[in-house]
């Protein structure tokens, strides 16, 4: 998905190397210097410049409406937030969250931002083509709809106080349809929002709008000069804005006419990161968001305090006294400092000064990076400076310095000056001279005079006039075009470094475990930083004792080492600890079967929808899995099927029907080969053992060996299996299969197992046989039609399973439209599903990111199939396609996609079921037409002579077990 951004010149010449976001994904510029375009003109700067650096071939009208992506505005001066106008506000670091999982160590807003952007955008209809957006605002919505209405114009708002509407652009809407737009106004006053909420309901708008083809025609047109191009001032949401809607409030015939849709985010949250305080309260905000434990990884469940401290070194007791509205960043802060309250300090290079703030004071420290600019003349180190600013937090950096209102350390500037006994004369300023131009920040070559800062806080002790009257000074403005960005990066990333040690240390309550551990060792690879021999406990921490494990086996693996048995540890304490639990819970096999009788298992397969690897340990584990799947017999029979019954020679034979196979299993070590690489017949001896015949799962006290086991049984035991499914189907045939065996062998042995306690032994049967994997297989065989599956947090994983009404596959008029094809191309998923969950564990946040978006698509899934809506599903599944191939990239080999190009036009939807790569394709045509020329496509072209439709239908009895 493209992203635009707009920055200050200076960030936009450095963007790639400072952020490491790149093109073609990435482009940023900035706006013509000397020049105002406003919203609406800078947008269409942003994507021209984007269009010339592509070099198109197109028409810059036609390449605008064939692209699609998202435009972020954050090249604003950042008056209020001045710590950050250099480096632009959508680049300032943010603290990783306390209840977070997989944000990365040194994350920026701009991280923060795009995920839901791109959400936004996933749900966009096709009309939508760009996204255009505000840089200093997150925004948060559990609850964002899975498809967003086709419109012109796509406005998100939130619902807010009348107080708080006055300071945004509003939304006015009907009461009888708060999705359509009747008229926008920008910061109305308390009274016209009063008066206009008798007759409609008003929403914020927050600075997220979708623009069709059309909608962007217009912009363009009402943005540059129609003869020479030029480009003309013209803002999006004080002018565009108002003109829309039913009852717009300017007009303007052409916006007038366009169709808009407003999106209410409901229980939506809306960060500000405008301002110095808005820093603050955000982050404040966003740390508190989730009070709920079973969210949290650290043992810290207190509520955060207002004090923020990130890649800095701060000396003891400075923030022990009860201070609140604290921001450190990049900073060296010893115990010489004695601070209050509502400080902003960056940039503070290592000191041992003693210096005293008084509350609402900020202090910031910038390296210069321009040697040709004036302000170095007569440095003979030239670009080695520093700047000095002192500012207060609510400064807003605006209005003539000459002006009694204008406000500069939280005082009128001229107050400021008096105290310091100087004037405009002295500091060479003109009395219009705009506060943010006024060059009064003192450039420092080489050490710093502790009494110049204290004298710039308080005024104290006049020799350091003179001091800052002969440095050399900028401005704010100066400071943001000057600023080496490189040497604060920098400076950043090494105090980062020197951070990750203590993090370690204070593990149990630090994020350490919580954040994206790929990403940090991969920081770390080119560092001499060692873990330390302390592990967590596996007994009591046992994902920080995987996820440590993880990290060393992946940082020696980077650094050109053998990582594999950290890996291997990893892997096994999460076996151990399932297995385990089947330990703890032992059952004792009671014959429960006739000399004459056979107990039959059948069970249809599962074609999952949506949702699947969302329900893969250790994801599920730590946030719950939710699935839509629907059981299904192949050409009419239920393709998993087992068959037992006593056997009079005594011990156990295991036969496989499809396979023409067998096995005598005589003594515990041949059952216990079921781990062994190679070994026959591993699911159904897996499953014996979990059902008593090991001692190790048994209750009460076990013969010595495994014929005294089954002469206390009473019987020898014969095991037939018949699976009528290839190897690597996609179909999830293993899990199945296992679920068959245990419930077969529950009945066959009296244990009185339920489906939950069948699925739950059938995720701990796979860790026995290290192949991992996770429950929807199981239960979507298992549970008959089609549903939807949700589970909790935790190691015991019991779905509560929500039927869903299955007529898009019984109607006649739509069940032909959905065809299971067998590709022939097969794929086992250990590999995969090894690579994948060692990425789980590391807390990987690409991959994090993609098993949430699966999880909120498994929700969306059920709501269309709920709706009876066939075109919504067919894209559902499609999108779950989608989310598996940015999962795994082998999801679709080059194989089936050379199968499905000349099927493009008449496909709907379509995925490879299971871990793809292969194995059965499920296609959603557009309509029976589309469905009969794939049929004829496929069958007059197969990809090799084992490919072939299948029939199938839903089942509507899932497992079942009965006897003969």
């Amino acid at each position: 998905m493209r992203k635009l951004i707009s920055l200050s010149p200076s960030v936009a010449e450095s963007f790639s190397e400072l952020t490491g976001k790149t093109g073609p994904e990435w482009f940023c510029t900035h706006d013509p210097v000397e020049q105002k375009l406003g919203s609406g003109g800078g947008t269409v700067h942003l994507l021209r410049e984007a269009w010339r650096n592509d070099e198109s071939a197109q028409l810059y009208t036609d390449w605008l409406e064939s692209e699609r992506g998202i435009i972020i505005h954050a090249g604003g001066q950042s008056r209020r937030l001045p710590s950050y106008a250099a480096e632009g506000k959508a680049l300032l670091p943010v603290p990783v969250f306390r209840w977070s999982l997989g944000q990365r160590i040194d994350q920026t807003l701009l991280d923060l931002q795009t995920p839901f952007l791109e959400r936004v955008m996933s749900a966009a209809g096709e009309a939508s083509r760009w996204m255009i957006v505000s840089g200093d605002v997150m925004l948060e919505c559990e609850n964002l709809p899975g498809t967003l209405p086709e419109a012109d114009v796509v406005c998100l708002g939130i619902w807010g106080e009348p107080e708080q509407a006055s300071r945004h652009g509003v939304f006015f809407t009907p009461r009888n349809d708060p999705t359509e737009l009747a008229f926008m106004l920008q910061k109305p006053d308390l009274d016209s929002i009063r008066e206009h909420s008798h007759q409609h309901y008003f929403m914020l708008d927050v600075g997220v709008w979708l623009l069709s083809a059309r909608a962007m025609r217009i912009l363009v047109k009402r943005s540059q000069n129609t003869e020479t191009e030029a480009l003309n001032e013209f803002d999006l949401y004080g002018t565009f804005g108002p003109a829309m809607g039913l009852s717009p409030h300017q007009e303007d015939s052409e916006i007038n006419a366009l169709e808009v849709a407003v999106v209410p985010l409901e229980n939506g949250e809306f960060y500000h990161f405008g301002s110095g305080n808005d820093l603050i309260e955000s982050s404040l905000r966003l740390q508190n968001r989730i009070i709920d434990q079973r969210r949290m990884t650290s043992l810290n469940i207190k509520p955060h305090p207002s004090l923020f401290v990130q890649n800095s070194s701060v000396g003891k007791g400075v923030l022990e006294q009860g201070q609140s509205q604290v921001w450190i960043e990049n900073s060296d802060v010893p115990e010489g400092w004695n601070l209050s309250n509502r400080h902003i300090l960056t940039g503070i290079p290592e000191n041992d000064w003693a210096i005293t703030l008084r509350e609402g004071f900020c202090v910031d420290f910038v390296p210069i990076s321009d040697p040709a600019s004036p302000a170095h003349a007569g440095f003979a180190g030239q670009g080695t400076g520093q700047v000095i600013r002192v500012y207060g937090i609510d400064d807003g950096f605006r209005g003539a310095v000459g002006d009694s209102g204008t406000v500069y350390c939280g005082k009128p500037f001229k107050d400021w000056m008096s105290e310091r006994d100087l004037d405009l004369d002295e500091l060479g300023l003109d009395p219009e001279c705009d506060l943010q131009e006024a060059a009064i920040f003192p450039l420092i070559e080489g050490d710093v005079d502790p009494g110049l800062v204290q004298w710039l806080i308080s005024g104290e002790d006049e020799h350091f006039k003179e001091v800052f009257l002969t440095a050399p000074k900028l401005s704010a403005e100066q400071i943001s075009a000057q600023a080496d960005l490189i040497q604060i990066r920098d400076r950043r990333q090494a105090r980062l470094q020197e951070a990750v040690p203590f993090l370690f240390k204070h593990a149990e309550r630090s994020v350490v475990y919580q954040i994206d551990l790929e990403d940090l060792a991969r920081k770390c690879a080119q560092s001499d930083f060692e873990p330390g021999k302390e592990r967590p406990d596996p007994s009591t921490d046992l994902f920080h004792h995987i996820r440590d494990a993880m990290f060393r086996g992946r940082l020696q693996e980077l650094r050109g080492e053998n990582g594999k048995a950290e890996e291997q540890r990893a892997f096994s304490a999460l076996a151990r600890a399932m297995i385990r639990m089947a330990e703890e819970n032992p059952v004792k096999p009671v014959l429960h079967c006739l000399d004459d009788q056979i107990i039959w298992g059948r069970c249809p397969v599962r074609l999952d929808l949506a949702g699947g690897w969302a329900d893969t340990p250790p994801f599920c584990f730590l946030k719950g899995g939710k699935v839509v799947n629907v059981a299904v017999e192949l050409n009419g029979q239920p393709p998993i099927q087992v068959f037992a019954r006593k056997r009079k020679n005594g011990g156990i034979r295991i036969r496989s029907i499809d396979l023409g196979d067998a096995e005598e299993i005589e003594t515990f070590e041949q059952l216990r080969s079921y781990a062994q690489i190679g070994s026959g017949f591993a699911v159904p001896k897996a499953a014996l053992a979990l059902c008593g015949f090991l001692p190790e799962f048994r209750q009460g006290k076990c013969p010595g060996e495994l014929k005294g086991v089954m002469e206390e049984f009473g019987s020898g035991i014969e095991l037939s299996l018949l699976c009528a499914v290839p190897k690597g189907s996609g179909l999830g045939t293993s899990s199945i299969l296992a679920a068959t065996l245990l419930g077969v062998l529950n009945e066959f042995c009296g244990l009185g197992w339920d489906r939950y306690a069948i699925g739950q032994r059938v995720l701990i049967l796979e860790q026995m046989l290290t192949s991992g994997g996770g429950w929807q297989d199981q239960y979507g065989g298992m549970c008959r039609g089609l549903k939807y599956l949700e589970t909790k947090p935790g190691l015991e994983q019991f779905p509560r399973v929500q039927w869903i009404d299955d007529h898009l596959f019984t109607d006649p008029s739509v069940q032909p439209n959905i065809l299971l094809y067998y590709t022939g191309i097969t794929r086992v998923a250990k590999n995969v599903l090894g690579e994948i969950v060692r990425g789980m564990f590391l807390n990987d946040q690409n991959r994090l990111k993609v098993l949430e978006g699966i999880n909120r698509n498994a929700e969306h899934i059920r709501e269309v199939l709920q709706e009876g809506s066939y075109h919504g599903f067919a894209r559902a599944v499609g999108r779950s396609w989608e989310l598996n191939q940015a999962l795994d990239d082998g999801t679709n080999p080059p194989e089936v996609q050379a199968l499905l190009e000349p099927l493009q036009n008449w496909i709907g939807g379509c995925k490879l079921l299971g871990a793809g790569g292969g194995g059965y394709l499920l296609i959603l045509a557009k309509d029976s037409s589309c469905a009969q020329k794939i049929k004829e496509q496929l069958k007059a072209n197969p990809p090799n002579p084992r490919a072939r439709f299948v029939s199938i239908s839903v089942s509507t009895e899932g497992l079942q077990v009965t006897r003969s």
